[in-house]
């Protein structure tokens, strides 16, 4: 997905191309049906070839995975989520980044005793 984000569109051959290691042909082109299927891209025909798109935002597509990622990993819950961020994590953020966390917190306590 990030390929296709970064260059807007791309046939196989092309995402192939800038994925590190020695990924094959097939499993590319199987990762692109799976993710067409579940609507994250879509195709154009040029000829023979076919070309992806992302078929939503990147926010879009970004709040799916996270919400996939929390009801399969953490049961569920944002505490446990925010818990193993944190976790090891915790160590090497800056004053910065913490303040920022606590100031989305705070948002989010305002909004919740609305």
């Amino acid at each position: 997905m990030d390929i296709l984000y970064r260059r807007g569109r791309a046939t196989a051959a092309e995402v192939l191309e800038e994925l590190p290691g020695n990924t094959h042909d097939s499993t590319v082109r199987t990762q692109l049906r799976v993710l067409e299927e579940k609507g994250h891209i879509r195709h154009e025909e040029e000829g023979l070839r076919y070309v992806y798109m992302p078929a939503v935002s990147r926010h879009a597509a970004r709040k799916s995975a996270l919400r996939h990622l929390v009801q399969t990993f953490f049961d569920g819950s944002v505490e446990k989520t925010v818990a193993a961020l944190l976790g090891g994590e915790a160590a090497r953020l800056s004053e910065h980044e913490l303040r920022r966390i606590a100031d989305v917190i705070t948002k989010a306590r305002k909004e919740a005793t609305r």
